[in-house]
């Protein structure tokens, strides 16, 4: 019997998909879309005049770290009173949120890229010293998810959720269409960022982790995924 399981393991080392198994280090983020009004915010001194072509290229690139969407299911549970069994039933997909991990440059850019883009959603633009009493003002007026409804001007500049954010995972023979799979993120945005801390001694790259909320993710497989050109 040992001999007929060690048989079967060694014809199945030599299947396709056991000797080349997927590698976690291939893979593209993709970051564009970002609502025009947010886009004037980062392009100003206080921001590190991003350019919108910056965050196309770049962003993505510094990316160290990605992972890939998951999402599960909420139930609701109901007792048989007759055979004493539980029976669980799905009522709502629940999709958690997402963690991405970026180098810092130099200028800090990425810094002030996802600063500028949390304080753009909470309205922390609005604040304002008064000459007459020199104190900041406590009002805050968070931005719209997707632009402001009520104004139609406004509905495509206004809010601060991204058109795109996706996860492109491939392997060494990128040329092969069926090795790609893509995760589109759907009205994606920053929910936090971890601290970074700093020390003395031995020197190692700054990094950021920012977590992403979206509505839900699609996933698309072989030709209709496909790597992003910056």
């Amino acid at each position: 019997m040992a001999s007929l399981i060690q048989k079967y393991k060694m014809s199945a080392l030599n299947r396709q998909d056991l000797v080349n198994p997927a590698l976690d280090n291939h893979y593209q983020v993709y970051i564009s879309g970002i609502p025009r009004a947010l886009c004037d915010l980062l392009n100003t001194e206080k921001y590190g005049n991003l350019e919108d072509d910056w965050v196309n290229r770049n962003v993505g690139m510094l990316c160290s770290e990605a992972t890939l969407p998951t999402s599960s299911f909420a139930t609701a549970e109901v007792k048989d009173n007759f055979q004493g069994i539980n029976q669980q039933f799905a009522h709502t997909r629940i999709y958690v949120d997402s963690e991405f991990t970026f180098y810092v440059d130099a200028n800090y850019k990425m810094l002030k890229f996802f600063e500028g883009w949390m304080d753009y959603i909470s309205g922390t633009i609005h604040h304002t010293t008064t000459p007459e009493t020199n104190t900041r003002g406590y009002y805050r007026k968070f931005n719209y998810p997707l632009g402001d409804t009520t104004s139609p001007s406004q509905k495509a500049t206004g809010g601060y959720k991204v058109d795109t954010l996706s996860i492109t995972k491939f392997e060494k023979d990128f040329d092969v269409a069926d090795n790609f799979l893509t995760y589109e993120f759907v009205n994606a945005f920053p929910k936090g960022m971890t601290s970074m801390p700093v020390k003395y001694g031995a020197a190692e790259l700054l990094k950021v982790s920012v977590q992403f909320a979206y509505d839900r993710y699609v996933v698309n497989h072989g030709q209709n995924a496909k790597l992003q050109n910056a």
